[in-house]
């Protein structure tokens, strides 16, 4: 009867720590799963950032600057004028009045390049990068109130062969 009782107790505890191993498993696949899932939606958030922050100067419509470009906007660039590097810093508004201007200048077509790259995702942040007629631009975004909002840019001319 002893050893009866013995099997049984290892039978019961083998069920029990195969039970939890395997609940283990299904609660870590539907973890994945939801985090597969907001990084979907957050790169089309961050995308949709970036698309916004490209048309407002590709079609001058600020309203795209005022929906994805924090107020408090550091941007800052390189290009090269008379063999020499310019430094040039931008603030949120100085970007409102260059995107209403900037396509006057420009002859936009929907050739216009209009890569973009989210480079990395966190739950509060992310890095991106875009390929736009200017140059080259990298993004910090953060995640305000629900949406993703470019923070900081950092530009320059295409590099010259």
């Amino acid at each position: 009867l002893f050893q009866a009782y013995e099997q049984n107790k290892i039978t019961k505890g083998f069920l029990n720590i195969f039970s939890m191993k395997y609940c283990f498993l299904i609660c870590s696949l539907f973890l994945a799963a939801s985090l597969f899932a907001q990084t979907a939606e957050d790169k089309k958030g961050i995308e949709k950032a970036i698309h916004n922050y490209v048309d407002a100067f590709y079609e001058a419509d600020t309203t795209k600057a005022y929906e994805s470009i924090a107020k408090d906007l550091a941007k800052r660039g390189y290009y090269v004028r008379n063999n020499q590097v310019v430094e040039a810093k931008m603030s949120f508004e100085q970007l409102v009045r260059l995107a209403q201007r900037w396509k006057s200048t420009q002859t936009i077509t929907a050739a216009s390049p209009k890569k973009n790259s989210v480079v990395d995702v966190l739950d509060e942040m992310a890095a991106a990068k875009v390929e736009a007629q200017w140059g080259i631009d990298y993004f910090h975004l953060a995640k305000l109130n629900g949406n993703w909002t470019i923070i900081n840019v950092l530009w320059q001319d295409y590099p010259t062969k």
